[in-house]
């Protein structure tokens, strides 16, 4: 839906008057949220789209958004004041993109039942994922992908689902792009009919049914996890949102948009060139090897690169960056290498990963800038790279110390037999039997509950059936009396 500028800025001048006219309400409006009134097109156009450029229902959305933003404190939500163990538990998470390449919100019924969890809290962790899922992506649309797999009726948690769709009916405008239902099984069909009920109108046509047969046709190939039929053997771990930012690399470019050192916050740089084909007058660094070879060294799997100043009258300030900050720990990520000087930068992979995927998947870019003066203080050396001063860019690849070739390579990875590959195959299993495990205790207390309740019946059924014996023996015996009496 095309939304005309004008109804931006009536929408805006109609906020501000009306808090002038009413007042600030009790709560305050937080400021970050006046802020983004005040400079972000784009939300309140997501306000407009929603309620279909209706200036005075969009006004009235957003009047409410921001008093339960203010009383939910939506602003000061981060992993920090969550339940860690309900951010870990891998109920509810964001992974992969659908067909339109819009971030998908994973949850996984299945692990959880009604009741099991604080509800103010298991709150706290859907708005944490939606406004971490809004600021990754700038406010675009996401999908929300129920895995419905193994799941029964005590997975069912209406309230928790119908808190879902208010958020995104209330208060998150324009934010679905679909509702993405997988597997589910024919016993929660009524369940989905009162669900469906609480939808507006134009929700329902987002509704999207899948199995493993056809989920290819709302999900990205390359996102489809193992579980789902797919080839990705994506597992869940959790990962602090300063290290789990969007990859910085996109079709091998490097974008104006938030990139990661190993071992630092994200920050914004300026990189105006292409990722690794700068053409340069000078070379300033030089790196040994041209790629990050993982060998396996006691209980680590790490690689190593030689970084040299090549030049004889320049210090450089150097920076290692990656496409996967929540796989390695590089160290060190950044530094100064005076004229001659060359140091050795260490990769380590993250226990929990392993090296199947590298191959394909994960880089590096090595940078560096000329400093004129070596001692110059640390602010002085973040606004060189922030201006707009290229910088020597060095790609650098991935691979096993143990793959010879691109052929071995393919059939090791395909074949799945090294160590590391025995050990992740082996927790998957771990995992799937846990899964079963929980999901079979579930089926039993269900089948208990189902006993019961059939002895119920059969008792009732019984006594019932005892009663009119009775009665109809009763009134036999009293006609056959009355029919002696008659004789006689």
């Amino acid at each position: 839906m095309e939304v005309r500028t004008e109804l931006i800025v009536d929408l805006r001048e109609r906020f501000f008057k009306k808090l002038d006219d009413e007042g600030p309400p009790d709560p305050k409006f937080h400021p970050a949220d006046i802020t983004r009134i005040k400079e972000n097109n784009n939300w309140l156009k997501r306000f407009l789209e929603h309620n279909e450029c209706n200036v005075q229902e969009s006004l009235n959305m957003l009047w409410e958004t921001c008093i339960w933003r203010s009383k939910f404190e939506a602003n000061e939500i981060t992993e920090d004041n969550v339940r860690k163990d309900y951010l870990e538990s891998g109920l509810c998470f964001a992974y992969g993109k659908d067909k339109d390449g819009k971030a998908m919100f994973v949850l996984r019924s299945k692990l959880h039942t009604k009741g099991s969890k604080d509800f103010s809290q298991l709150q706290k962790v859907v708005v944490y994922w939606f406004e971490r899922l809004e600021r990754q992506t700038n406010g675009n649309q996401i999908s929300v992908f129920f895995d419905m797999s193994d799941t029964g009726i005590l997975n069912m948690d209406m309230e928790f689902i119908k808190y879902l769709i208010g958020l995104c009916k209330n208060y998150y405008p324009n934010f679905l792009n679909y509702i993405i239902i997988f597997e589910m099984p024919w016993i929660l069909n009524t369940a989905f009919k009162i669900i469906k009920s609480w939808l507006p109108p134009k929700a329902i046509p987002k509704i999207k049914f899948v199995h493993k047969s056809n989920i290819h046709e709302l999900v990205d190939p390359n996102d489809i996890l193992t579980c789902w039929g797919g080839s990705n053997e994506y597992v869940f771990k959790f990962v602090p949102e300063a290290q789990n930012n969007l990859d910085a690399t996109m079709n091998g470019k490097l974008d104006n948009r938030k990139v990661h050192f190993a071992e630092s916050s994200p920050i914004t740089e300026q990189s105006p060139t292409v990722f690794g084909d700068q053409q340069v007058e000078e070379q300033l660094l030089s790196i040994e090897p041209d790629a990050v070879i993982f060998n396996k060294t006691g209980n680590e799997i790490c690689g190593t690169i030689t970084l040299k100043n090549v030049t004889t009258d320049k210090s450089l300030s150097y920076k290692v960056k990656t496409t996967s900050p929540e796989k390695f720990r590089v160290r060190p990520s950044s530094g100064i290498l005076l004229p001659q000087e060359q140091r050795t930068i260490s990769v380590v992979l993250q226990q929990e990963y392993n090296v199947r995927g590298l191959l394909h998947v994960d880089k590096f870019l090595v940078m560096c800038l000329p400093l004129k003066d070596p001692n110059a203080p640390s602010q002085e050396i973040a606004a060189l790279w922030k201006s707009e001063k290229p910088a020597e860019q060095h790609k650098l690849r991935c691979c096993d110390g143990g793959i010879t070739s691109n052929e071995s390579s393919k059939s090791i990875l395909l074949s799945g037999m090294s160590e590391n590959g025995q050990i992740d195959t082996l927790s998957r299993k771990i995992v799937q039997l846990k899964e079963s495990n929980m999901k079979l205790q579930s089926d039993v207390a269900f089948l208990k509950h189902l006993l019961v309740f059939s002895i119920l019946i059969t008792i009732t059924v019984a006594v019932i059936v005892v009663y009119i014996l009775k009665t109809d023996l009763k009134n036999f015996m009293d006609q056959q009396a009355c029919h002696i009496h008659r004789g006689l």
